[in-house]
């Protein structure tokens, strides 16, 4: 039997707006203003590139605002807010725009390293039990709170953009019910944080294996109509990947093409989710193309 070769999942978690942080970079020699710019940096950066139509203008830029927020971390190394858009930034740039297997895994680490930090800063009782054996750190995952998802969910993200970048080493793979623990605790406490996106990666980890090895595609599917729902019907990446992980291992070829031609003929402009529906769309244009061969 033919399986999937897998997929190139664009992170739909940019946040904020380019254009004040250049202006703050323009101003040069003002110290005060670049400290108050980078405070809120976290919770402002990112909205232009979420709502972009041209992958291409962001595969082009992007670069440049991972250098920045090196370049700001230099000066604010304790910046929870700076940390978190480290991490959502290289990790969404090694998911969707580094072919190299290298640079990609390369990226993914400094996105999972700059979680981490960020995880100590917010969540130091989860940060104390990172190395510790599962049920440890089981127990703080249930003690997490609404306050602390947006470090646990970029936390999550970010160690699944490890697993995804280095499938091959069986010791990150081990870490997979870890990650699975914290998508189903910040579902739990904010099912809508990131649109939905725990829903999302939820239905992608119970559709990598058939149900004979331990998976549960039936369940990833349910994830996946649970994402779609809460944004609305328009988070059409949520339809392409329940096409390609659950619909393709089940060998539903009515149910993929049926998710392909909605995600296909459907707006992809949408608040937030525009660049994330334009992956999504030319991936369902692969996918299609490639269905002859698979069913």
């Amino acid at each position: 039997m033919k399986r999937s070769t897998g997929a190139r999942r664009a992170s739909d978690g940019l946040r904020g707006a380019l254009a004040a942080l250049l202006a703050v970079l323009l101003l040069g020699g003002c110290a005060s203003l670049v400290g108050r710019a980078t405070a809120g940096l976290g919770r402002d950066l990112g909205a232009g590139v979420l709502n972009q139509d041209d992958p291409q203008t962001v595969a082009d830029g992007l670069p440049a605002y991972l250098l920045l927020i090196d370049g700001l971390l230099t000066s604010s190394p304790d910046s929870a807010d700076l940390l978190l858009t480290g991490a959502t930034l290289n990790g969404a740039y090694a998911g969707a725009f580094a072919p190299e297997p290298e640079r990609r895994l390369r990226l993914a680490l400094k996105a999972e390293t700059y979680a981490r930090r960020a995880t100590c800063l917010r969540a130091k009782d989860l940060c104390a039990a990172l190395q510790q054996p599962y049920e440890e750190f089981a127990a703080a995952v249930a003690r997490l709170r609404v306050r602390d998802v947006p470090v646990a969910h970029a936390l999550a993200v970010a160690w699944a953009g490890v697993l995804q970048a280095d499938p091959s080493d069986w010791e990150r793979i081990a870490d997979l019910p870890r990650v699975e623990a914290l998508l189903q605790r910040t579902r739990a406490l904010s099912p809508r944080h990131d649109g939905g996106s725990a829903s999302m990666y939820l239905g992608v980890l119970n559709c990598l294996r058939p149900e004979s090895l331990g998976g549960r595609p039936r369940d990833g599917m349910r994830y996946f109509e649970e994402a779609s729902a809460l944004s609305g019907g328009r988070n059409q990446m949520a339809r392409v990947l329940d096409a390609e992980y659950c619909a393709r291992l089940l060998f539903d070829q009515e149910r993929h093409d049926a998710l392909l031609a909605q995600a296909l003929q459907a707006d992809p402009v949408a608040p937030g989710l525009t660049l994330a529906n334009t992956l999504a769309q030319r991936r369902a244009r692969l996918l299609q193309e490639s269905a002859k061969d698979y069913f």
